[in-house]
């Protein structure tokens, strides 16, 4: 045995040690840490005037050598981004105004709070006096059309997550470095510098990419063995037998990986988590995804079994304790992306089972093991999931429902059948579509060959339709195109058409902003470390950013669909068909939300709007003009509350059938209206000469956004939650589980290659016993049946969310499904919970 007779005392250990390491994880509220930042920029500044792909294997190399390391207590796999659990540095050349605006408010702030010291805040403010200018969302910013500024402004879509952060949404080559350690990358790299020839046309800039890939894999080894030689010194000084043989392994382990290829199992899982921790130091893209962990992994645990030098109750235990550690990662963002990824996530799609290149089924032990870790931690990190074909054996779903009916929102099931046939159509070979994982939330990639920059941006597929009310302005500001007044449109079609060309438009404004900041990154913040981890970047002699990959993609995500089926259908038949109301009329309800009150805040803003129209005018402005602004907006019933002038409408909208429910009619609908955000899309290429692919997925942004949305023609309230992914709205789908996911399978899945979300939430009783769990695979089995693409759930009572937000000192550990990760319910935002509390609750199949 590897640890000799320590192993002996190993299984009185175990449960304890995950016990206390997660117990650690949640002791306070994390922190903002500012090493890594003051290094970067003490080596930015010795470094100026070189190539920026030297710059940055510089500062790699200068942040690994002087960053503070830790072995936390009980640890046996080791590496930490932080001093203190949960925490997280900070990147100031992506972006800083934002956090330096927010140092006062950032620990009481509703989503994802963190604590920085005075200490720490001194630091940074002295720390970004150099990066002004300097960042790539300035000269993202710089880049874009001036229509695609006033787009984003405006909330027609968001395409912060790469403006302000680093890329991240990528699954590298684990398995190869895990085969030959840094040291064979290093010599892989040298043969192809060899093959240079200093006369030719790209010589200049491929030697310094290489030369800068040695020293970012020279850095990572000479961190491992700082921790080798930190685990030696500890213990050398500990008196406890046990933890001394422990930490001795662990220094080790560390003289050996990432160093060189792995021996054994243990030295896997620790080289593994070498490689996922440091992706996040040189770059604060989250959704830095493991993959398919069950098959890069399962080679040294079936050599180890088989010998003997491993048992697999160690083996999990090794398991859960990088379940822990995927914990230990954190992200700050802005208060605003927060609400979009509230719940501290950082997307770290783990996948069990599936096919491989020959399209046989190769489910295994590290799959079950997979799913037991899952169970044993209780964590939202990693964001499981579980491949599902017609050769995926049934014990792994029967194991993957009992996972489900715990209530931790995990595993996200997905279906080989339409992404496989998705990712052939977008160029990938049949060997690569059969082995794909999952990034982040939902999306499909081939690891270690694709940069597919998923999640660039939200759409909100309800703005557009906004601007078609307002031919094409909003608040006074022209927005999208005119597409004439809505209250003269002599039919369905000429009033669809609008809706189609606002999109149009609006969908190019995106491509533009997202193509500007890809090219940012590119020219300020290339990604040498992560690079030497993709095909074909060392033979191409590029980085990621400037296209080295061998697939390239840029997937945005749209959402309301729900929405936009149920609102056109509506007009369609309420204002076209039957001639019930008018398009004036309708225009009118939604002005006026439909009569409710508006808050305070929002008859601020329309007051401050009026002001700034006069002062344009040079008016002057006085507290009587104020009063009468206000006086007039009371007396058009903005704010007032209006309920009974629009009930009848609210009822005849109530009456139409809604999407969700299996007819036929409103369905092909919702399928018609995907089509208008992903037909156009895939038809623009990126700079890095890939193509444009859809989502439609929302992450938790549905709430966010909804809140920035006016009321909609379905009924919904202005500033409510849009309709997550391509689930109905909430409360909508009211003839069962059944009914819903025909629905949503009549949706094309396969041009949504991006990645689809359907959400389902169960009340616990649904899934009891073995009765429960049967008929829940063949719930997911028979959707899948139908060409769904992924579905996931919640199963827990609605009684028991509202006890966690009335009483959340009794569910610290409340882990619920938010979108397309899971979250712990407590750390969300007030109004993120709501709207898992107001999902439909589903009580039998």
């Amino acid at each position: 045995m590897w640890w000799g007779g320590v192993m002996k005392e190993y299984s009185i250990a175990k449960s304890s040690r995950i016990e206390r390491l997660i117990n650690n994880l949640f002791e306070k509220i994390p922190e903002i840490e500012s090493d890594r930042a003051r290094l970067i920029t003490e080596s930015y500044k010795k470094t100026e005037g070189e190539p920026i792909i030297k710059r940055r294997s510089k500062d790699f190399s200068h942040i690994l050598r002087n960053i503070p390391i830790t072995i936390r207590k009980d640890e046996l796999i080791v590496g930490s981004a932080t001093k203190e659990p949960r925490s997280c540095q900070v990147f100031p050349e992506f972006s800083y105004e934002w956090l330096e605006g927010e140092f006062d408010t950032i620990e009481k702030r509703n989503a994802d709070p963190f604590y920085i010291s005075k200490e720490n805040k001194n630091i940074l403010n002295e720390v970004y006096k150099y990066w002004r200018g300097k960042t790539t969302s300035e000269l993202a910013t710089s880049y874009m059309a001036p229509e695609a500024i006033t787009a984003i402004e405006h909330n027609i879509f968001t395409p912060g997550n790469y403006y302000y952060n680093g890329i991240g949404h990528v699954t590298v080559q684990y398995e190869k470095v895990l085969e030959i350690g840094y040291e064979g990358i290093i010599e892989q790299v040298k043969k192809e510098l060899s093959r240079c020839n200093i006369g030719d046309m790209d010589y200049i800039k491929k030697s310094n990419f290489l030369h800068a890939v040695i020293q970012s894999c020279e850095a990572v080894i000479y961190y491992a063995n700082r921790y080798s030689k930190l685990a030696l010194k500890m213990a050398n000084e500990t008196s406890d037998k046990f933890r001394k043989g422990e930490l001795l392994k662990i220094a080790s382990n560390c003289a050996r990986v990432p160093a060189k290829g792995a021996t054994n199992f243990y030295e896997a899982c620790q080289s593994f988590w070498f490689i996922q921790m440091l992706l996040q130091i040189e770059s604060s893209g989250h959704s830095i995804s493991p993959g398919r962990f069950d098959q890069y992994m399962y080679p040294y645990y079936k050599k180890d079994i088989k010998s003997g030098k491993l048992t697999k109750e160690f083996a999990q235990e090794l398991m859960d304790c990088i379940w822990v550690k995927l914990n230990d990662l954190n992200k700050v963002r802005d208060s605003i992306s927060a609400e979009g990824f509230a719940g501290y996530g950082l997307f770290q799609n783990l996948i069990a089972g599936g096919q491989n290149a020959d399209g046989l089924d190769v489910t295994n032990d590290i799959s079950y093991m997979s799913i037991e870790a899952s169970m044993h931690v209780m964590l939202p990190q990693p964001s499981l999931s579980v491949r599902v074909w017609n050769g995926t054996p049934h014990d792994l779903l029967i194991k993957a429902a009992k996972l489900t009916r715990t209530g931790s929102g995990l595993p996200a099931y997905y279906n080989d059948e339409v992404i496989i046939p998705s990712l052939l159509n977008r160029g990938l070979t049949l060997a690569d579509a059969r082995e794909y994982n999952i990034i982040g939330c939902v999306e499909p990639q081939k690891s270690g060959k694709t940069d597919g920059w998923h999640d660039a941006a939200f759409f909100n597929m309800c703005r557009p339709l906004e601007l078609v009310f307002s031919n094409g302005y909003d608040n006074g500001i022209k927005v999208g195109v005119e597409t004439g007044d809505v209250t003269i449109m002599n039919s369905f079609e000429e009033f669809y058409d609008a809706y189609k060309k606002q999109m149009e438009y609006c969908i190019g404004l995106l491509v533009n902003a997202d193509n500007a900041i890809d090219i940012a990154h590119r020219e300020r913040c290339p990604l040498p470390y992560l690079s030497c981890m993709i095909d074909d970047c060392i033979r191409k002699g590029k980085s990621v950013q400037e296209g080295g990959a061998i697939y390239n993609f840029t997937g945005p995500q749209g959402f309301g669909i729900a929405n936009m089926a149920d609102s056109l259908y509506a007009i369609k038949k309420i204002v076209f068909d039957e001639k019930k109301v008018t398009l004036k009329e309708y225009k009118e309800a939604l002005e006026n939300n439909y009569g409710e009150e508006l808050s305070v805040n929002k008859i601020e803003e329309l007051i401050k709007e009026v002001i700034r129209e006069l002062i344009s005018k040079g008016e002057a402005i006085d507290k009587e003009i104020v009063i009468n602004i206000a006086k007039s907006i009371s007396e058009q019933g903005i704010g007032l509350n209006q309920k009974e002038r629009y009930k009848n409408l609210l009822e005849l909208i109530d009456s139409v059938p809604k999407f969700g429910n299996d007819i036929k009619e409103v369905d092909e609908f919702a399928r018609d209206v995907a089509y208008i955000y992903t037909k156009p899309l895939q038809n623009f290429k990126n700079p890095r000469g890939g193509q444009y692919q859809a989502g439609l997925y929302p992450v938790s942004a549905n709430v966010p956004l909804g809140a920035q949305t006016g009321a909609t023609p379905d009924g919904r309230l202005a500033y409510r939650p849009i309709a997550d992914g391509v689930s109905p709205a909430a409360g909508r789908d009211i003839n069962g589980p059944t009914a819903a996911a025909n629905s949503v399978a009549k949706i094309d899945h396969g041009i949504a290659s991006n990645g689809t979300l359907f959400n389902q939430k169960f009340h616990p009783s649904v899934l009891n016993g073995v009765t429960g769990l049967e008929a829940f695979v063949s719930f997911i089995r028979g959707y899948f049946d139908q060409k769904g693409s992924h579905i996931q759930f919640n199963v827990v009572s609605k009684e028991m969310l509202l006890d966690a937000q009335k009483y959340p000192e009794k569910y610290k550990t409340l882990v619920v499904r938010v979108a397309g990760y899971s979250a712990l319910f407590t750390s969300l935002s007030r109004s993120l919970q709501d709207d898992i509390i107001n999902r439909t609750e589903q009580k039998s199949f």
